[in-house]
């Protein structure tokens, strides 16, 4: 009865390569994390005034069409200061911090700037990414196939050995997480935001079987 080949059975005939293949994309969805932080002795008053002016910043988003808002952290915490080694009771801090996503990549500036207009004082982070990063990563896992056999010809044909060109085994090594080829460009006056292109990667490694 006929046994399949496995690198166990003939490790003389086997060789292991890594691929890697990358593609380039244009983010289409940008993430803003933004929102509003209020300090004072009274819980209460910082409270209402927080909630005051967070509900002015989302009515002021949504009425230009931001639609995806949502609150990701909401915090009370209590605030001291060291004066001459002594702590010093300086009240509370309340923040509420929003994510905002949309679509319209050039509108990110104003969308800073309108927040900003009607009173948020924090920016935490803004992001570019892909709506379907799953449709780039298995471009570029294709071409790490692609890449660690082109390896596999060059290191046989070099050797002058027969090679099964068709991986017996592949194991995908991971991808790494989109990141922009330019840094952001943040300026208060006008709020220009470049968010540049991403760069998806996927490894792998593969098993060849050749003979000599």
């Amino acid at each position: 009865m006929a046994q399949s080949l496995s690198v166990n059975h003939y490790p003389n005939y086997a060789m292991t390569l890594t691929g890697q293949g990358h593609v380039m994309a244009t983010p289409d969805l940008a993430v803003i994390r933004l929102g509003v932080q209020t300090t004072g002795y009274n819980v209460s008053e910082i409270q209402s005034e927080n909630a005051r002016i967070s509900q002015r910043v989302i009515d002021a988003l949504r009425q230009a069409g931001i639609t995806e808002i949502k609150t990701i952290q909401y915090s009370i915490d209590k605030v001291y200061a060291y004066e001459d080694g002594k702590q010093i009771d300086k009240g509370y801090s309340v923040r509420n911090i929003l994510e905002i996503k949309t679509s319209n990549i050039d509108q990110v500036g104003n969308i800073i700037d309108t927040a900003v207009t009607m009173g948020s004082n924090i920016v935490i982070s803004i992001s570019f990414e892909l709506s379907d990063p799953e449709l780039y990563y298995e471009q570029a896992l294709n071409l790490a196939v692609d890449n660690a056999i082109g390896k596999a010809k060059t290191i046989s044909t070099n050797l002058h050995v027969r090679l099964n060109p068709i991986p017996i085994r592949i194991i995908e090594g991971g991808s790494a997480s989109p990141f922009p080829l330019r840094q952001l460009q943040y300026d208060v006056a006008a709020t220009p935001i470049l968010p540049g292109d991403l760069k998806i990667e996927a490894f792998v490694t593969a098993d060849f079987l050749y003979m000599k």
